[in-house]
């Protein structure tokens, strides 16, 4: 069975309040206090702490502070991608964001989930599926994004969509749920 970690990093249900994944969001809440309370003119000091958080970082990549995560490194960041203020990421699962990605202000990736059944939310057992980004995406302002769900190279997502399914590359996709509207292919 292993871990509750072991599982989480495993896509399977597991209890979030065990004592290593506990620790784990307090280690990941420390950093993201210091990133936040950080002078924004500080900029090798948010290069430093972004280091010790995520678990990559692209050369060039830039993070708007305030930045809100569970645990920090399961996060990748492409190089030259940006992620604007109040960006807030629920990473039990991996979150890779591409390169040159831009990423609007208060947009949320959310991998985790909780089990429908009403006893299995009470004994607060969680499951998290991995969200990707593709090179040279754009996700408008207040974008949330669902576990599970790829957002293809060159695609963009309008302001305020929830995006449950994937989105293909080089498509326009806006609303709630969010819809593919248009292909932005030279081709289409």
């Amino acid at each position: 069975m292993g871990s509750h970690k072991e599982r989480m990093l495993r896509g399977e249900p597991y209890l979030p309040h065990d004592p290593e994944l506990a620790a784990d969001r307090r280690r990941c809440r420390l950093l993201v206090e210091r990133l936040n309370a950080t002078s924004a003119t500080d900029e090798q000091a948010i290069a430093r702490i972004l280091g010790e958080l995520l678990g990559s970082i692209g050369d060039a990549a830039c993070v708007t502070p305030p930045l809100w995560c569970d645990y920090g490194f399961s996060i990748s960041i492409g190089a030259r991608s940006f992620l604007n203020f109040g960006t807030v990421i629920l990473d039990g699962a991996a979150v890779s964001i591409g390169a040159d990605v831009q990423i609007g202000p208060s947009v949320q990736l959310l991998t985790a989930s909780h089990p429908l059944a009403a006893g299995a939310r009470r004994e607060f057992w969680e499951s998290a599926q991995p969200i990707s980004i593709g090179d040279g995406a754009w996700l408008g302002g207040g974008v949330i994004v669902c576990p599970g769900v790829n957002i293809g190279a060159d695609a963009v997502v309008g302001a305020g969509s929830v995006v449950t399914r994937d989105v293909p590359a080089e498509h326009l996709a806006v609303g709630n749920p969010c819809r593919v509207v248009r292909d932005l292919s030279s081709r289409g």
